[in-house]
């Protein structure tokens, strides 16, 4: 089931299944990826309530052992639309007798997506139900269209000189990193700065970036509630995943220890975590 939020001028479309928004217009063009699954069938799947992998897909919490696939399991599962307008849409997801046995907390995760002028602002919700502290981490995964080759795109980053990418072994920190000169603020795209997998940048330092096609920006994304970043796309495949994340994958040399989890976020009970981040087209 798929329900559609529009102003007029931008217009996006989420699928129930996972919350996950599918399609994202402006202007009569379509800014996300189409799913394609000769290179990855999925567009903007939700990271939770881990983000990455895990060292042998276990964690360990109170002495009990635990296994979550990468990137958790709500990407998988079915959302209620909690509320709809014209302009927003509310979706929910709880907690239940599943859930509970790979990952031993009462939830609400709350995802709404509002269209605003140029901009779509996608805004979480993690509600604490539970009696002690819950362990979660949190992320986002939209893939943008590049229907240009992708030489032809660069990504801008004003504040930022170089980047500093930690380096991954099979889907685990490696401890290794690589450091990406800017060209004038810009990082010029090639399928080759993807050779080891995904670009992670781990406190990244700088919350908003500009994808360019031809030299000139066609989106912005804004990130202040989210410290770290990954970049993402395939040999071949015409989209890049821009990712704003809180948290991300083990290291090599990870204890398994969820409370222990670098970048893990630790949620007092009763309370609520928010973020949000914004997508502007251009």
């Amino acid at each position: 089931m798929t329900t559609t939020i529009s102003n007029g001028n931008v217009s996006a479309a989420i699928n129930h299944h996972g919350a996950e928004l599918i399609s994202l217009t402006y202007q009569g063009r379509e800014y996300l990826w189409d799913g394609n699954p000769e290179f990855w069938g999925k567009h903007s799947p939700v990271l939770f309530p881990i983000v990455g992998t895990l060292k042998n897909d276990k964690y360990l919490f109170n002495d009990r052992q635990y296994h979550l696939n990468r990137h958790g399991f709500a990407r998988d599962m079915v959302f209620s639309l909690e509320s709809k307008t014209d302009e927003s849409a509310t979706f929910l997801l709880k907690s239940d007798s599943e859930t509970l046995k790979v990952y031993p907390f009462d939830f609400e995760l709350r995802i709404v997506y509002s269209v605003s002028a140029e901009a779509v602002t996608i805004a979480y919700r993690v509600s604490n139900l539970g009696d002690g502290q819950q362990y979660f981490s949190l992320g986002a995964h939209p893939a943008f269209a590049l229907p240009e080759p992708f030489a032809n795109y660069a990504l801008e980053m004003v504040s930022a000189k170089t980047l500093v990418s930690s380096l991954l072994d099979n889907g685990l920190l490696s401890g290794r990193t690589m450091t990406l000169p800017l060209i004038e603020g810009r990082l010029p795209l090639d399928y080759a700065l993807f050779d080891t997998d995904a670009l992670i940048f781990r406190n990244a330092g700088f919350h908003s970036l500009t994808l360019l096609e031809n030299q000139k920006p066609i989106l912005k994304v804004d990130f202040e509630d989210f410290p770290d970043l990954g970049l993402w796309t395939k040999t071949g495949a015409a989209f890049l995943c821009i990712e704003p994340w809180l948290g991300y994958a083990d290291a090599l040399d990870a204890n398994h220890q969820l409370k222990e989890k670098p970048g893990i976020i630790a949620l007092e009970p009763a309370q609520d975590f928010n973020a949000q981040f914004k997508i502007t087209l251009l």
